[in-house]
């Protein structure tokens, strides 16, 4: 689900730019200890891959939590912020946007104390989630429909050398691998019309130190950060720069301190400063050159790192740190792919760049189809979706009617085939007014679809276990 495109694709492939003049570098400290041209290229080859969601969540707080001017910026941290609107093409800090449900977000510090997250009682017939993801993109924990119910309850979030007992009134503890971790909630709008009721469910949404919990005195403040600001251009300039910002508030951990020793063999960790400049036009060279390979095996794992049903990529992406142990394209393909998706057992993203046939989705030389047989809608317990993005940006796209998804609340407006099967006309013009409440507005140019299955029903037909369901997601048929 998140940070921008082309911040990712030109970090490997744009000359680095010299860094500030005044940074001093492990590199130019030890010049003797620096690795030979191939092991330094291999490492940054691995380096990339394993920094890269790093590197991405470390933008999208930046964004979202620290830089006020940045133009996505939500609230501080340990405030939450409350959408009450759902994604358009004009949010554009993230990629793949889920625009199904209004997001509350709130991005907690949890180095001075814990932070206590209040939910209210929520209806039965409405799906929310609570997300818990921190710095490695892992998700540790979910509050919600399909994890913990639907009633009121107070749920602690600790920093990873937490020590102490749970309080009374809490419902259960969950623990971040690093300091600074995200809260991401979902809430399902059934239409338009709801808004209201969402926003009402959003106020009953609260955070508040543990301090204030208990009632008990506030503890010292945690130092202040001058965070490395996270500009596009500058992660372009030098990705391993910001690769040590990141690092600086991810302890190692058993599964990363290999490769983490290997990094800082060329000068990549926390509290250093990688200093490009300071290289051999050789080792320039070959740094980019891994970069580059580095990303092209990530963007190879999307494509074939799952299984192709009817030209649907299927899998299991994301999880918490035993889900991916150390499997680091896993993880860089995943955050790649959508940053910020749920577990399999909290929703499914089938995503296709591909007809059923194989060849690329291009809305400015084709008009496309999906049907849905009778009976054979997504099984899910909450709700699905198709959502359209831009094939080369996989951000929503702009077009006349505002429509961005169809999803399984608009149903009823919706007409079925004469034998009772659902077909969706993807293109970029109308199909004609007996058809539009079917149409998904496509852009003149490649697609990007993702389709979402929340709370997916585990029992068959299912799309569980990932890509082994009794479920398949029909392909998309292109009308001559």
């Amino acid at each position: 689900m998140f940070t921008k495109r082309d911040l990712l694709r030109s970090a490997a492939m744009t000359a680095l730019v010299a860094t500030t003049a005044k940074s001093t570098s492990a590199i130019a400290q030890n010049k003797a200890d620096w690795p030979r041209l191939l092991e330094a290229k291999d490492i940054a080859e691995e380096g990339f891959i394993y920094g890269l969601p790093l590197v991405m969540i470390y933008a999208v707080m930046q964004e979202f939590a620290v830089d006020k001017n940045s133009g996505q910026f939500k609230a501080p941290f340990n405030e939450l912020h409350n959408m009450h609107h759902v994604a358009t093409p004009d949010d554009t800090a993230v990629i793949t946007p889920n625009s199904d449900t209004p997001y509350s977000m709130l991005w907690l510090d949890l180095r001075a104390e814990p932070m206590v997250i209040s939910v209210p009682m929520i209806e039965g017939d409405r799906y929310y989630s609570v997300q818990l993801v921190d710095c490695n993109t892992y998700n540790y924990g979910y509050i919600g429909t399909r994890a913990t119910g639907t009633e009121p309850g107070d749920y602690l979030v600790v920093a990873p050398d937490w020590k102490g007992e749970t309080p009374t009134g809490v419902k259960k503890v969950f623990r971040s691998t690093t300091p600074f971790s995200l809260a991401l909630i979902r809430t399902q709008l059934f239409n338009a019309d709801d808004m209201p009721n969402v926003e009402k469910i959003q106020t009953g949404y609260r955070a508040q130190p543990l301090s204030a919990f208990r009632k008990q005195p506030v503890p010292p403040a945690a130092p202040k950060i001058d965070f490395l600001p996270a500009t596009t251009a500058g992660i372009k300039d030098n990705f391993f720069q910001y690769l040590d910002a990141a690092l600086q508030y991810v302890p190692e951990t058993p599964r990363d301190k290999a490769i983490r020793a290997k990094l800082a063999k060329i000068g990549v960790g926390p509290g250093k400063t990688f200093a490009f400049k300071d290289l051999s036009l050789e080792h320039k060279a070959e740094i980019l050159i891994a970069m580059k390979q580095g990303d092209d095996k990530v963007d190879k794992w999307l494509a074939g790192g799952n299984k192709n049903i009817n030209g649907w990529n299927v899998g299991a992406f994301f999880g918490d740190e035993a889900f991916y142990n150390g499997d680091w394209m896993m993880r860089a393909g995943s955050a790649k792919g959508g940053l910020l998706g749920n577990d399999a057992v909290e929703a499914m993203y089938p995503y296709t760049r591909t007809d059923a046939s194989g060849e690329p989705l291009d809305g400015s030389k084709h008009k496309y189809l999906i049907t849905f047989p009778p009976g054979q809608m997504p099984p899910v317990n909450a709700f699905w979706s198709v959502t359209m993005y831009d094939g080369k940006s996989q951000l929503l796209v702009k077009n006349p009617i505002n429509r961005y998804l169809i999803n399984s609340p608009m149903l009823s407006a919706m007409k079925k085939d004469a034998d009772g099967s659902l077909t969706l006309y993807l293109q970029k013009d109308s199909p004609g007014a007996d058809k539009e409440a079917n149409w998904l507005p496509a852009p003149a140019d490649k697609i990007y679809l993702v389709m979402r299955l929340y709370w997916p029903k585990p029992t068959p037909p299912s799309i569980l276990p990932p890509g082994q369901g009794t479920w398949q997601p029909p392909g998309i048929k292109r009308v001559s």
